[in-house]
Parts: structure tokens; sequence; C-alpha cells
């Protein structure tokens, strides 16, 4: 049955997920993601600006963040991706695109971003629990 499907997914009640798949595959996928940050951080040092026009293609949601925000995001994602390379591990990667995404929501929403971005009011002292 395996051979059938690229992963078998194990959902349990009380834990995360596990994913059943053959190790081949898993290790095929694994170097495809590596090569892909490694080329990633390549092209960020070749020709000028190339990330910032490929990016918005690729993410579409970064065309919300604003200009400063977006070097911001271009600059971590291309240090974040080299980095997940030389450690052969992309979930920091995948954290950082995650947050940079939710930023995006928030300055793509006028709304969400007044809520946000407000003055709080200062309520006083907060006292000691007991």
């Amino acid at each position: 049955m395996l051979r059938n499907t690229p992963a078998l997914r194990l959902s349990r009640r009380d834990a995360e997920d596990l994913l059943l798949m053959y190790a081949d595959r898993r290790d095929s996928e694994y170097e495809i993601v590596m090569v892909t940050a490694r080329l990633l951080a390549e092209l960020a040092t070749g020709e000028p600006g190339v990330l910032h026009r490929i990016l918005p293609r690729v993410l579409p949601w970064a065309l919300y963040l604003p200009a400063e925000d977006f070097e911001l995001m271009v600059t971590d994602f291309v240090n974040a991706a080299a980095a997940a390379a030389e450690l052969g591990n992309v979930v920091p990667l995948a954290h950082r695109l995650v947050t940079w995404k939710h930023t995006a929501e928030v300055h793509a929403d006028p709304d969400l971003y007044e809520a946000v971005t407000r003055p709080i009011e200062d309520a006083g002292p907060v006292p000691m629990p007991k």
C-alpha cells in the first residue's frame, strides 16, 4: 500500500500526527530542500535585486509588507535559508516564513493593524499574585 502513496499519515488523538514513508523518499525530498536552500543563498549573492523581483512571485503575501520590512524579510530569509542548509534543518526557516507571513497579514488588514499598533493604556501597577 505504501509503495503507491508518498506517505501515510497516522492521526493520533493525544499526540502529534506521525508520517510513515520510505527512508529513501524522505532522503530525496530532504536533499531537494537543502539544494533549494543553498541555491537561494547563492542567488542572493549574485545579481543585485534578483530576490526582490522573485520573492513576491513566490510569496505573494510579501507585497503587503512595507518596503523596510520587505528588505528585512529578504535578508532574514536568505540568512535563514543558508543556515538551514548548513545545519540540515529547515524547521527554523519554516518558522521564519510563517512569522513574516503573519506580519504581512497584519499590514494587509487596516483594522488589525490599528488594533495591534495603538497605544495601550497604562492600568497602573500590577499587584503581586498571592
